[in-house]
């Protein structure tokens, strides 16, 4: 309540925004007119019957600035949350807004580096080169004479951007507890992923670790090049770094005129990324062709590290696993590899999740091994695990997204490439290792070590256990798919018991009053009334009563 009362314009400036793309309703179910006291008549928007849904997405993001339109461009990554047709409208999201006055940037310059802007630089060109939501790149040349990039961020963009995010977190909540398909995708965990990753990316300090530890991996390799970072003159809000030139991929046209090989800079960029993927398993997650340009020496540089993915050992084999089912045709192989890679729903089902993979298999059933796009199949199957509510890890999104970018890089540069051949010669080393005695026996170590820790606090587990029951504190709590089916059983047999019952009672209280009645010759003033009709009618009625309550339940 407390971000509500703090930021109640920005939450008017959310449900307008909303109401003019055709969300009114989410408004009105969000709570957003009682909150913030709307006139109901601005439920009216503005005619959105020739816009797709994705369309409505994208304008709602645009409208409200930097924060939404950066969580736009990462939810552009998650097609297994996602349908095809507002992923598509997601990705033309523009990070574009005019630059900062060169005063601020100088102004932040010198309270991150804690001296004049002159006393650092011999040159730092006030006009900057490039200028997005968060930050803006201008050039300039150290006292030492290296020619560098200067990336500052944007005055105020930590504080705004932090506020969107507490008022997206809010939000969601209230959307779980009013939509069930909000709590079906766990919103509120959603916008949590993507508010880190945003926050990380506001980190220059994280994304000049993230620069070297790229560059370690290419140390050995001369066409491949990492710019240096800069350390003395960086912080969290400033990442001074090697300045690059050359022909940017985005300008495929420029390199054969400069005499450069289209198709072996396609073989580079190919073999520099399946190794990140699957070798170093850390990776550069938005490989576009404005981040990568061929130098001089025809070697090609990657850049801005803001954006990307790891994978686990464990994630690489059972992507392996995915990639090879698929190509094999095998259902129950890709339904094992994702299971493993995502979290299934309870209720989920598996007989429709084969299906659908069937019917996705099917699509690749004729096409050649070596003309299957590696990004669009593996963006096909989360487009299935999106649609059976199957959680995929966010580094597995960010891998499939990774490799579309890639390929639309490739086929503006050798559209006859094939990465699956490429990929080949990587997926066997992958299995290798993953089976070398080597791999084996760390596995085996490690699982004898988990076990003789497990044995080794079952004591202190079971005085717990036990500590617990004394207490009366202890739950136990049993789920069994046919426990409706068995209660019903039991409600059957229960009620036909009483029924059965009663008829008895009913039988003898009747052969004893008529034999009573004939053996009996004293006058008594009870034979004076008509006991056995009275009494068998009251049996009666309460026999009646009880088929009737049987049969109202549906259980007899």
């Amino acid at each position: 309540m407390a971000v509500r009362i703090r930021h109640t314009g920005r939450y008017r400036e959310i449900a307008m925004a909303l109401m003019r793309h055709g969300f009114g309703y989410m408004v009105e179910e969000l709570g957003l007119f009682q909150m913030l006291s709307l006139p109901r008549r601005r439920l009216k928007h503005e005619q959105t019957e020739t816009k797709t849904l994705g369309e409505r997405i994208r304008l709602v993001l645009e409208d409200l600035g930097p924060t939404f339109v950066k969580l736009g461009q990462l939810a552009s990554t998650r097609s297994d949350l996602l349908p095809d047709t507002v992923i598509r409208e997601l990705v033309k999201l523009q990070d574009q807004v005019p630059p900062f006055p060169a005063k601020a940037a100088r102004s932040i310059l010198e309270e991150e580096l804690e001296a004049p802007v002159d006393e650092v630089f011999a040159r730092f060109d006030d006009v900057p080169v490039a200028a997005a939501s968060i930050g803006q790149v201008h050039l300039g040349k150290l006292k030492s004479g290296e020619a560098v990039a200067v990336k500052i961020q944007r005055p105020g963009a930590l504080q705004t951007i932090t506020r969107d995010l507490a008022i997206l977190r809010d939000l969601s909540q209230i959307a779980e507890k009013r939509w069930e398909w909000a709590r079906r995708y766990q919103l509120t965990k959603i916008v949590e992923e993507f508010s880190k990753s945003l926050l990380a990316e506001m980190d220059y300090s994280r994304e000049g670790r993230n620069t070297e530890k790229i560059a370690l991996q290419f140390q050995d390799d001369p066409y491949i090049f990492i710019p240096r970072i800069f350390w003395q003159y960086s912080s969290s809000r400033v990442m001074t770094m090697e300045y690059v030139e050359g022909i940017t991929l985005s300008q495929p046209e420029q390199l054969e005129p400069s005499g450069f090989d289209p198709k072996l800079i396609a073989k580079r960029f190919v073999n520099a990324m399946l190794h990140q993927i699957f070798m170093e398993g850390f990776f550069h997650a938005d490989p576009h062709p404005g981040n990568l340009i061929l130098r001089k020496d025809g070697s090609l540089a990657f850049l801005d590290f803001g954006m990307v993915g790891r994978l686990s050992s464990d994630m690489k084999d059972h992507l392996s696993e995915l990639i090879i089912a698929l190509m094999r045709k095998n259902t129950d192989s890709m339904v094992r590899a994702i299971l493993h890679l995502g979290l299934l729903p309870e209720d989920n089902d598996l007989d429709a999740l084969r299906r659908d993979l069937d019917t996705l298999r099917d699509e690749y059933y004729d096409m050649p091994f070596s003309e299957i796009g590696i990004g669009k199949a593996l963006s096909d199957l989360f487009g299935v695990a999106q649609r059976h509510a199957i959680m995929m890890p966010p580094d597995l999104t960010l891998l499939g997204k990774a490799l579309l970018t890639m390929e639309g890089v490739i086929q503006k540069l050798d559209p006859e490439l094939s990465i699956i051949d490429m990929a080949e010669p990587f997926g066997k080393k992958l299995i290798k290792d993953r089976f070398s005695p080597r791999r084996i026996r760390g596995k085996l170590l490690g699982s004898a070590a988990g076990l003789a820790e497990a044995l080794l606090d079952m004591p202190s587990q079971a005085r717990h256990l036990s500590a617990l029951f004394s207490k009366g504190k202890l739950k136990v709590e049993i789920s069994m798919p046919e426990m409706e089916s068995l209660m019903r059983k039991l409600d059957q047999i229960s009620n036909r018991l009483s029924f059965s019952i009663v008829l008895l009672a009913f039988s003898i209280i009747m052969v004893g009053l008529i034999i009573g009645s004939s053996m009996n010759r004293q006058s008594s003033i009870l034979w004076h009334f008509p006991v056995i009709g009275i009494g068998l009618g009251v049996a009666f009625l309460l026999v009646v009563w009880l088929l009737y309550a049987i049969f109202k339940s549906g259980k007899f």
